[in-house]
This record gives C-alpha cells, sequence and structure tokens, in this order.
C-alpha cells in the first residue's frame, strides 16, 4: 500500500515539474535555514554539560556599589577568598581558585631543546592557568600519566592536556613528558602529569595547569595580592562545588558572613560589595559577569534565531499549501473516481500526504547537501568549533526526523482535506463549486499576506537596524578616532625605554603626535577609580572612569578643555582633569567652578583638579557619557596619531619603521597595534551580526515570497489562457492585460506593507530603547522598503503575466 502511495506521488511530482521544483526549491531554502539554526542553538546550549554533578558548581563572582550607585559587575574576586572558603565553609565540597598571568593572560614558555642545548621560546601562549587538583576533578579531566591526587600539590609543578605536550615535545611518547621541565617567563615548573584534552563545548579553555602553591612561593604573590580582601583583578576567579543537603542560597550567606570579616566596610565607607554564586549553565550566556577572553552567547538573539527558522518553514509550508489548494480543481476529477472506485477519505489523505512527504524528503535532502556551503557563507555568524561534522549528531538527526514529519503534516493536511472534501457526483458531472473555491482562495489570500508581511517587516528591521549602526559608527564621539594607532610595550620595561621610544616614533616620518598612557578615551572594557569630592555638607561619590596619560595624549585624540589647563607632564605631582559630567556631580553648574578644588583618591590621597575636559564618549552609544576622571602619569600604552596626507602609504610606511624601532628597544617581543576607529567600530560587532543575519533572513523571505507568488500567477495565467486569448482579440493592449493579472496580486502586497509597518516600527521602536544615543525612524525608511518589497513583486510577476500578455491568442483557441 505505502509503495503504492509512493509510486503515485512520484508520478504527481514529475507531472507537475515547475509547482514541484517551486516546492522543493521554497521548503529546502526555510529547511537549510533552520537546520543551520538549529546546529547554532544546539551548539550554544551544549556548553559545559558534561560535568557530574554540573548543577551544584558555581563560580563566585561579585556586585560592587561605590557611593550608592552600582559601579558594575565582575567575574573577578579578592584572592585570599578561595583559601579561606575552602577552610571555614562547610557548604562548599569543592573549592577552585583560578588564577590568569596578567597582562594579556598569556606567558612566554621556554622548553630546552635536547639537539641544540637552546631553550625554544612559545610566544605569548594562552589557556595557561594557576589552580589545584580538584579543578581536574571537577571537570573530570582523564589521566594519562602522573599521580591525579599529587600532581598539582606542590609548587613548581605543572598538569599538560595531551595537545600541548605534543606541541612542546613532539614526537616525544606522552609518559616520557613528565618530569620535563618548562619555564613560564620567569617561573620554571616540573611536567607532573598528563591529561586527555576535552573534547566537549565548554568555556574552560586552559590546556597548562600550574600548582596553586607555585604563586605563594614566588615574587606573583604580590602580584596576585594574595593577602588583599579590598581589592580584586579579573585574573582571579574561583569556582565552588556544594555540599550535598545545602543549598545555593546557603551557601551565598556563610561566603558573604565570611567575606565581611575581613573586609572592612568602615574603612571603604560607602562601598557595598555583595558575592553572588553564579551557575555553571549561566556562564556561557550572562555577559555582566564576562570574564578574560572568554565569548558570551546571547539567549535572547538565539530565541530570535529560532524565530527566524520558524518563519522561513512557516513560509516554505504556505508556498506549498497555496500552490497545492490552487491546483486542487485540476485534481477534482482524479479524487472523484478515486471516491467512486471505492477510496476511503483516510486512503486520499494518506496519498495526499505522502506527497507532501516525498516533496519534503527531496527538501531535507537538498538542504543537507547545501549545509556545509551555508556553514562556509556564514562563518562570521558560526560559532568558533562548530564544523560541518556536527551535521551527523544524533540529535541533529533527530530533528531532522521530526522537521520532516511536522512539515509534512503542517503543509499537507490542509490541502488533503480540501481534496476529499470534493462530492464525486458533483465533480464528475463538472459542476464548480464556487462557494468552496471562494473559500479556499481567501485562504490563499490570507496566507500571501501573511508571507509578505514577513518579508516586509524582514526589510524594514535590517535597514532600521542598518541605520542604527551608520549612526553609531559615524557618530561624533568627542575625541578624535581616525588615523589612530595604541600598541602596548612590556609592563616591565624600563622607564627610560618608554622615553627613547617616545622620542623615536616622533622622528618617524608621518608621526603626528605621540603619548605614552592608559587606555584610549573608548576603550575595551571599563576602569573605575575610587574618587570622592566633600563639598562641606557630603562626600560625594561618582561613579567614575579613570584615563591616564602625558600631556600629549589630549593632542593625539584632540580632547578639548572647557576649563583651566592640561595636566603638567611631571608625573611626581599628581593632577587630575575631569570631564563636564564629573563636574555636574560635583554639584557645579559652571565648568570653572570645578578648578582647584581637591578630589580624595583610594580615600588617601587629595588631588587638585586642574582642568575640565570637553564630554566624550567613554563606550558604544548604548551607554551615557560616564563622569571620568584623567591623571597625568606614564604607561605601557601608546597612542600614535599619523598626518593625514597619503594615508594609505605613509601609514604603511610609518608602522613599518614603527615596528622596526619596537624591535630594536624590545627584542623578541612581538609587536601588536590596533587602530582605535576599528576598535570603537567593533563596540557594534554584535550589532553588525544582527545586521548580517537580518539581511540573510531578509533575503530568504524575500525569495521564499516570490517563489510563491511566482507559483501562483502561473496558476492564474494558466487557468485563465482562454480569457486572455479572447480579450487579446478583442484588442486588449498588453499593458492591460498585465496590469488584470497583476493587480489582485499587487494589491495583496500592499496590504501587507500596511500591516507590516506598524509592527515593524513598534519592534524597532523597542529596540532603539537600548540605546541612548540613537537614530531616528524616519518616513523614508518605510516608503523605500514598501517600494523595495513592490519591484520585487512586480518583477517576479512579470515574468509569467508579460509572457501570457504576448502570447498568440491562436494558441488559447484554436480548440474553441
Amino acid at each position: 500500500m505505502f509503495r503504492n502511495y509512493l509510486k503515485t506521488a512520484w508520478r504527481s511530482i514529475r507531472r507537475n515539474k515547475i509547482f514541484s521544483g517551486i516546492n522543493v526549491l521554497g521548503l529546502a531554502v526555510g529547511i537549510s535555514a533552520a537546520l543551520v539554526i538549529f546546529m547554532i542553538v544546539a551548539y550554544e546550549f551544549s556548553f559545559d554539560r558534561f560535568q557530574k554533578d554540573r548543577d551544584r558548581i558555581y563560580r563566585v563572582v561579585l556586585s560592587a556599589e561605590f557611593g550608592g550607585g552600582t559601579q558594575g559587575f565582575s567575574a573577578g574576586i579578592p584572592a585570599p577568598l578561595g583559601g579561606a572558603v575552602a577552610s571555614d565553609i562547610a557548604a562548599v565540597t569543592q573549592t577552585v581558585p583560578v588564577f590568569q598571568f596578567q597582562g594579556d593572560a598569556t606567558a612566554d614558555v621556554g622548553v630546552d631543546n635536547d639537539n641544540t642545548g637552546k631553550p625554544e621560546i612559545f610566544k605569548k601562549q594562552k589557556n595557561i592557568i594557576f589552580t589545584n587538583a580538584e579543578y581536574t576533578e571537577l571537570l573530570g579531566y582523564q589521566w594519562i600519566a602522573g599521580n591525579a591526587a599529587l600532581a598539582l600539590k606542590e609548587p613548581f609543578s605543572v598538569v599538560l592536556t595531551e595537545s600541548r605536550a605534543q606541541l612542546y615535545f613532539p614526537g616525544l611518547p606522552v609518559h616520557s613528558v613528565v618530569g620535563k621541565q618548562l619555564r613560564y617567563n620567569d617561573v620554571t615548573a616540573t611536567v607532573s602529569g598528563i591529561v586527555k584534552d576535552l573534547d566537549q563545548p565548554t568555556d574552560f579553555k586552559a590546556r597548562e595547569f600550574i600548582s596553586l602553591p607555585t604563586i605563594s612561593a614566588t615574587s606573583l604573590r604580590d602580584n596576585f595580592m594574595m593577602d588583599v580582601w579590598d581589592d580584586w583583578m579579573a585574573y582571579t576567579q574561583l569556582y565552588v562545588k556544594i555540599s550535598r543537603g545545602y543549598t545555593p542560597e546557603q551557601a551565598t550567606t556563610a561566603i558573604n558572613a565570611l567575606f565581611k570579616q575581613h573586609y572592612d566596610p568602615v574603612k571603604k565607607a560607602g562601598n557595598k560589595i555583595t558575592l553572588i554564586l553564579q551557575p555553571l549553565s549561566d556562564i556561557h550566556f550572562n555577559g555582566q559577569f564576562q570574564s578574560f577572553d572568554s565569548r558570551i552567547a546571547s539567549r535572547s538573539t538565539l530565541y530570535g534565531l529560532l524565530a527566524v527558522a520558524g518563519f522561513l518553514l512557516f513560509l516554505g509550508c504556505i508556498n506549498f499549501i497555496n500552490l497545492s489548494t490552487a491546483r486542487s480543481s485540476q485534481r477534482a476529477k482524479e479524487i472523484g473516481i478515486r471516491k467512486t472506485i471505492g477510496s476511503s477519505r483516510m486512503q486520499l489523505i494518506l496519498q495526499v500526504l505522502c506527497e507532501t512527504f516525498l516533496v519534503t524528503l527531496m527538501a531535507v535532502f537538498l538542504s543537507v547537501l547545501l549545509t556545509p556551503w551555508v556553514l562556509q557563507l556564514f562563518a562570521d555568524y558560526i560559532p568558533e568549533g562548530l564544523t560541518a561534522g556536527f551535521l551527523f549528531r544524533p540529535g541533529v538527526l533527530l530533528f531532522l526526523s521530526l522537521l520532516t514529519l511536522v512539515i509534512t503534516l503542517a503543509a499537507g493536511i490542509y490541502p488533503a482535506l480540501i481534496l476529499c472534501g470534493y462530492r464525486p457526483a458533483l465533480v464528475l458531472k463538472n459542476v464548480v463549486m464556487v462557494s468552496g473555491g471562494s473559500r479556499h482562495a481567501r485562504v490563499r489570500k490570507i496566507l500571501t499576506v501573511s508571507q509578505f508581511v514577513i518579508a516586509q517587516f524582514f526589510v524594514i528591521a535590517t535597514m532600521l537596524v542598518a541605520k542604527q549602526i551608520r549612526y553609531s559608527v559615524t557618530a561624533d564621539m568627542g575625541f578624535n578616532k581616525d588615523a589612530v594607532i595604541k600598541f602596548n610595550i612590556p609592563r616591565d620595561s624600563l622607564d627610560a625605554h618608554r622615553a627613547v621610544l617616545i622620542n623615536k616614533i616622533k622622528a618617524i616620518p608621518g608621526v603626528q603626535s605621540v603619548s605614552s598612557g592608559f587606555f584610549s578615551p573608548a576603550d575595551q572594557g571599563a576602569a573605575f577609580v575610587n574618587v570622592s569630592f566633600n563639598n562641606g555638607a557630603e562626600e560625594i561619590r561618582p561613579q567614575a572612569q579613570i584615563r591616564w596619560g602625558d600631556p600629549e595624549y589630549l593632542k593625539v585624540y584632540d580632547l578639548k578643555l572647557v576649563a583651566g589647563r592640561n595636566v603638567s607632564a611631571d608625573d611626581s605631582v599628581k593632577e587630575f582633569l575631569v570631564n563636564e559630567s564629573f563636574a555636574r556631580e560635583m554639584g557645579f553648574q559652571q565648568p570653572q567652578q570645578a578648578l582647584g578644588k581637591y578630589l580624595r583618591w583610594n580615600d588617601k590621597e587629595l588631588v587638585p583638579v586642574v582642568g575640565v575636559m570637553k564630554d566624550f564618549h567613554d563606550m558604544s552609544l548604548k551607554s551615557r557619557i560616564s563622569p571620568m576622571v584623567f591623571e597625568n602619569g606614564t604607561g605601557a600604552t601608546f597612542h600614535v596619531r599619523f598626518t593625514r596626507g597619503n594615508a594609505g602609504g605613509s601609514w604603511a610606511a610609518a608602522i613599518s619603521r614603527l615596528q622596526r624601532t619596537y624591535g630594536e628597544l624590545y627584542p623578541g617581543e612581538p609587536f601588536k597595534y590596533a587602530f582605535v576607529d576599528e576598535m570603537v567600530a567593533d563596540f557594534y560587532k554584535s550589532e553588525r551580526a544582527t545586521e548580517g543575519l537580518l539581511t540573510w533572513a531578509t533575503g530568504l523571505t524575500i525569495l521564499i515570497s516570490c517563489l510563491g507568488l511566482l507559483g501562483l500567477v502561473v496558476h492564474t495565467t494558466n487557468s485563465r489562457t482562454r480569457e486572455i486569448g479572447v480579450r487579446k482579440v478583442l484588442g486588449a493592449p498588453v499593458k492591460q492585460i498585465v496590469a488584470l493579472l497583476s493587480k489582485e496580486f499587487i494589491v495583496l502586497v500592499v496590504l501587507a506593507f500596511l500591516i507590516a509597518a506598524p509592527v515593524a516600527w513598534w519592534a524597532g521602536h523597542k529596540w532603539l530603547e537600548n540605546y541612548a544615543y540613537k537614530t531616528t525612524m524616519n518616513w523614508w525608511v518605510f516608503v523605500f522598503s514598501g517600494m523595495l518589497m513592490l519591484v520585487f513583486a512586480v518583477l517576479t510577476l512579470s515574468i509569467k503575466t508579460v509572457q501570457a500578455a504576448t502570447a498568440n491568442p491562436v494558441k488559447a483557441l484554436r480548440s474553441e
């Protein structure tokens, strides 16, 4: 029986190649998009799902408030907290401190070469941490060599993953690596164990684990502030596993009580620090506590992608339903004869569903073939680590199977019910069921309008997102970000080297100015400062950011002073500049009023305000301008402005000379620089990704919608062939016939625009609320998008309507 259904379905598909091709292509586009989106979502939600008792694993993070205003959140915690929790908190069964090398969280790794006798240096190696043995136990590492209980117990020990052991000691058996020595900057450690690399998606990227006691046995103890409770760094994190029988709330209360025993709130008047337990399942998705060099996935974006996938599948199903119901009258006699010879209603429904299943199956196979190409095409939006191999995982194959069945039912059940509802006596007498036909035509119109509402919404949304991104990237930031690069020198370099480097850079042709300091005016991350101002009645503690540099810093970035003077070049005399927002926080309406006032820095030193800077954006336009303090001083970050003439050639030559100069002063150190304008543009990386995905989704929705429109117009022109012939014989011009055939569809597209425009306006308004500084939703965006959709519709219609209108009427009427 089922074999007969398949044979009949295949004959029907071959007999109607155009409609079948449109159905297969429309469904294949939707299924390809849904498949790639499912793979992305499944991959992101699979992070850190393999740990034993993962529902009891948490990361300790903190929320900080200064002077009553929330400073922000941090994944870093005070360094001594881990040891105190391990010894004093019964609610915690495992305590895992994790420390990274400071700076860029990398280390130069030296490996003795047995052949040459000279050490081989692996520069800037990432994913190296200091931790204890409970780290490998927490993540379930499989040990290849070494004792899991003892490998990280003693100082100057290191455990390597198998991949790192092969990198440092190629060709050497893994067990023979144990006992070898590695030098991490100035720390020498002996390999005490080898573990297999984790083969599951995880945010735990470490590949080398240096024993935690190594910190206390070296000068790193002071660098990591191992005895400091009132300060913390992003390089210091803590993971805990809750004991059975205890709740996270109980553990949180106990940890905060322990912290308050060591953190002196009186000394830090007005400050409030709260420790929070962040679930393991939340780490991959919560940007509020983003750690160094981590990638955060947005749940809202993933859910949005699922919605896009649903819309595209919905559009493909609409095409199938519309074309199937439009052709139902052509199959009426077939159904009538089948009913007359005894076919049951269920048999007829199964026959139609079998045809739908075959079309869907063809679309699925086409989608699987297209998926590797789609993954390459949209590599910028695909998470690192997701490859075409993910396609053959059991979960993805199950998804495809379920998707095939769901689409078969969703797209096939309505046409099946329509066909099976025909009465054979009326059908075989050629009696047209006018009421039923008009009802089905109304359904087709509703579905067609729905298609174009979705397509029109995506067009408007894409244009609004693109408009906001252009506004953000080209907006006046309050400083000149063009033609400026920044780079870092080694943190432990001598001050004399800084002075020499500055003088050498100034002598390079094409360099306009250079400064040594800290972050650029707008930079990745935030740097807050603990400053306060006593106005005589109260202590005001603005939530302020800090920048510092020499006096040339203002010249490099063209920062304007609205009052006072620049800072002194003598950094032994500390001076502050503040911005206009900070002056207002101090209670002054005029910038000049802030001059000569003193700010208390770190609750200790009093520092004078010598100037007021014009406000500038220190972060993306999503955030309001922060109160800002600028301190005189030098730093490890250099800022270089180039001259404007012949940008491409002169800048490349200047950077090349700068690189050579850097290499002379810091031999062996890599020279890495970044253009500040590109860094600012990266603030909107997620928005550009959203724009790219919207553009992709828009193109697909337009394609699927136009395919459906083409199928309907093909059916309409075929069913009205004789009418067109009569009209041409009676003298109707081509233009009139084209307008007659197109008018009904154009009305549907216009109606779709009238529905989509207010919905898109509301959605765009809600999205722009995320920005403190935003573009306007101009009327022309909606008009242009509506006209664009109309042009696509007219071009699609003209493919068939012009052909029908210019056909020879004799061919249509010769059989009459």
